[in-house]
């Protein structure tokens, strides 16, 4: 049974560094909380959200009953994340469309919408910003930090950027940079969209439009790599739509894998703006904390003072195994504490959100020992 969300909203006129060189000002953050903050205030988890999520993680609004938090598996009262224990916070990153400023809020330096010229933005400039978020609510360090894909970097950044703050960092089907074929995915994603006709060169507000038609191409890209090969075809197969015999046309819906991915291309495109997809794929191609230290993982994660859960899945083809690896091998090269767990799932990236049972004990078991840390 969820509980009852309430939204919040945090406004900040000092102006932000971003990592490119502008800064913004003058901005706002959407987030929620969970659960109550103690006496200590050391029981607060911060998660982070992937691509097209937001800070709505769990629980539902009381005016809709049907608008279950993208994470309500997973944190709640007497789930893995339990929040009788915990203080849970999301937070909806700048540059989302979720509530937090982005393109399509008003530049306070213009009056006009921002639209393509809202600045770039990165994973640390989001960690960052989270940073002052919990600031101003009185959190000075962490219990964990928590978060999946795109999230997972985000919870590997705060270990790095904020050492001190975090106590545990938990880094589900993540990576500590993209490889060639995911910037690949990405660039082809976007490319649908800025060739759109009505995307006028990100200011397609000013033209009463939606670029549409980039928007479902993208989303349709993105879902392939979200599924496994398996799952794709357990689900779907070779069926035809409604059973129909073959029409022989190149235009019509054939198949049911296509039926599927025109639907969900088709509710993308009603409520996720076009220049937030821009952001946000080029944020995840930009993350690369090795980076600054030659490509060497195991130098960059030297900085890092916190305990760490990976969990990573057998059929997530997007974020491998291997690249979970990768940083638990370098973080037992600078003798940290590394909890693994490789899910022997079917589901691919997708299963970082899923019910799985094995998946969710560990987490639960993880979380439990947090709990006992701060009792």
């Amino acid at each position: 049974m969820s509980f009852i969300a309430t939204p919040s909203s945090m406004h900040f006129e000092q102006a932000l560094p971003l990592q490119g060189g502008a800064s913004i000002h003058h901005y706002e953050l959407a987030y929620e909380t969970y659960g109550e903050l103690n006496a200590e205030r050391s029981n607060a988890v911060l998660v982070c959200h992937a691509l097209n999520a937001s800070h709505h993680v769990a629980g539902v609004y009381a005016d809709q009953p049907r608008s279950e938090g993208w994470w309500d598996n997973m944190i709640g009262p007497g789930k893995p994340v339990d929040t009788n224990r915990f203080f849970v916070i999301g937070v909806n990153n700048l540059g989302s469309c979720f509530g937090s400023t982005g393109p399509m809020h008003e530049n306070p330096d213009t009056g006009r919408v921002y639209g393509a010229d809202f600045p770039v933005v990165t994973v640390e400039d989001w960690v960052d910003a989270q940073a002052r978020l919990l600031d101003r609510l009185g959190i000075t360090r962490l219990a964990a930090v928590l978060g999946g894909s795109l999230g997972g970097m985000q919870a590997l950044c705060w270990s790095l950027r904020h050492p001190e703050r975090v106590a545990h960092a938990v880094v589900v089907a993540s990576a500590p940079n993209l490889n060639a074929e995911n910037i690949a995915f990405n660039e082809v994603a976007r490319r649908a969209i800025v060739t759109d006709p009505d995307f006028h060169g990100g200011n397609f507000y000013d033209h009463g439009v939606v670029p549409r038609r980039g928007l479902r191409i993208a989303r349709m890209i993105g879902h392939i790599t979200y599924l496994s090969d398996d799952v794709m075809n357990k689900k779907f197969g070779r069926q035809l739509r409604d059973g129909l015999e073959l029409k022989y046309s190149t235009q019509d819906i054939e198949f049911e894998i296509e039926s599927y991915l025109r639907y969900q291309g088709d509710k993308f495109s009603d409520y996720f703006d076009a220049n937030t997809y821009l952001l946000i794929t080029r944020a995840l191609d930009y993350f690369d904390p090795a980076r600054a230290h030659a490509g060497n993982l195991t130098r960059a994660l030297a900085a890092s003072q916190a305990k760490y859960l990976l969990v990573s899945f057998s059929t997530d083809w997007r974020f491998a195994p291997a690249r979970s690896r990768e940083i638990v091998k370098s973080l037992l090269e600078n003798q940290r504490r590394v909890s693994y767990a490789e899910i022997d799932a079917p589901h691919g990236h997708d299963a970082f959100l899923l019910d799985d049972p094995r998946y969710l004990g560990v987490m639960r078991s993880y979380f439990e020992s947090i709990a006992k840390e701060i009792a």
